[in-house]
């Protein structure tokens, strides 16, 4: 039987397993010919991008629901080694698969520097079991004080929803919040451009998060923040959301990345000077235009993954495959009681805020990100197909 790999099962990796299962339904190849594999930690996929929320009992879906109806297999494994060489990989229990082809899609990873304490004291909302884990911590906080400072390092895209999000938390639990919000940089939104950092900061001050810009993070106690300024703030929670990367998978292979950790794919999604090898989603710089590469987003890893599915499939029969390019950009951020802000374009030219940017967040965040989950075979090869969805 003719293998095809999956490594990871976040956007990009569920899509392109169920692109795969709909290009062989296309095919019409006969059962038992292809056998399609997804290799990932957790037999779960997870609405990553909403880990800053406070409620995430919606961001966990089992794969079973979505691999099973459509006749994908899930193997629960860390995938630790790949060989291109002799197409195969090896897993963190020892275990080994083989593969005819493999797409790529083991997503990224925040970035946490060798900071004393931090590994020790710090937070995160990278993960699932990370977001849990500081849901957890802010509730023991609350069974003994009535004053909360958390610190939330990195004025990104993640930061700031997880600065604005977390004073109303914190009341929630019964807390008087102070948040404050750092960054090494001279302004938040650094990524956002001049037009929607105005609204950002408004946001910020609206929510009563305090902005701490051009200083760093020097070291974390268990109640104590240092930063390079030599100021100390009594904080007993540090939430760490400065920088991505790509999966150290990526180092496996004998070719050139980028500074985010990502290789070069083709306009078709192939690695580029790996055969049999497709990437998706955070680990693939792939060209959205003439000018712009992919961003680590699921607005991009949710077609590239389809992509790679549909060519993987159409590369193991020799049939045409299918070149991507996204012919525009969007960014809605999350500004909790503030709304949201919405920018189209590379530039990130506001277009509405407040409310109405809200709901266009809401809608993405609660429906137009999540797979079919009726568990039916025929909605979830219909998800798949390579097409591009219109500007939210």
């Amino acid at each position: 039987m003719t293998q095809v790999l999956v490594i990871g099962s976040g956007f990009a990796g569920l899509w392109a397993a169920l692109g795969a299962a709909r290009r062989l339904d296309e095919l019409a190849v006969p059962a038992g010919t292809v056998d399609i594999t997804v290799l990932s930690p957790n037999p779960f996929h997870d609405i990553r991008v909403r880990n800053y929320e406070a409620d995430l009992s919606a961001c966990r879906i089992p794969l079973s629901d979505l691999l099973d109806p459509v006749g994908v297999q899930h193997v629960t494994a860390e995938v630790t080694a790949i060989d291109p060489d002799g197409r195969r990989v090896a897993t963190r229990s020892g275990a080994t698969y083989g593969y005819d082809r493999l797409v790529l899609a083991s997503g990224s990873r925040v970035v946490k520097p060798d900071l004393p304490g931090l590994r020790e004291f710090g937070f995160d909302v990278d993960t699932y079991e990370g977001a849990e884990r500081l849901l957890q911590h802010l509730q023991g906080l609350a069974q003994g004080a009535s004053v909360a400072t958390v610190v939330v390092v990195g004025a990104g895209l993640t930061g700031i929803e997880t600065a604005c999000e977390l004073p109303d938390r914190l009341r929630g639990l019964g807390l008087s919040p102070r948040v404050v919000l750092v960054d090494h940089h001279p302004f938040v939104g650094s990524d956002m451009g001049p037009s929607a950092r105005p609204v950002i900061e408004e946001a910020l001050s609206g929510n009563g998060v305090e902005v701490r810009t051009g200083v760093s993070v020097t070291e974390v106690g268990r109640e104590v923040v240092t930063l390079s300024s030599g100021d100390q703030l009594e904080a007993a929670t540090v939430v760490w959301c400065a920088g991505m990367r790509a999966s150290p998978l990526t180092g496996q292979l004998p070719v050139a990345r980028d500074r985010l950790g990502r290789v070069a794919v083709d306009d078709e999604l192939r690695v580029v000077g790996v055969p049999a090898m497709f990437a998706a989603g955070d680990v693939a710089a792939a060209r959205m235009d003439d000018e712009h590469l992919s961003v680590m987003s699921c607005q991009h890893g949710r077609p590239m993954g389809r992509y790679a599915g549909y060519n993987v499939i159409s590369d193991l029969f020799g049939k045409p495959l299918l070149s991507l390019r996204i012919p525009w950009y969007v960014t809605v951020l999350d500004l909790g009681p503030a709304g949201a802000v919405y920018t189209e374009g590379w530039d990130r030219t506001v277009v509405s805020r407040g409310a109405a940017a809200k709901a266009t967040k809401r809608a993405i965040n609660t429906a137009r990100i999540y797979p079919p989950l009726t568990k039916d075979r025929a909605d979830l090869l219909a998800a798949a197909a390579p097409d591009l969805q219109d500007r939210p």
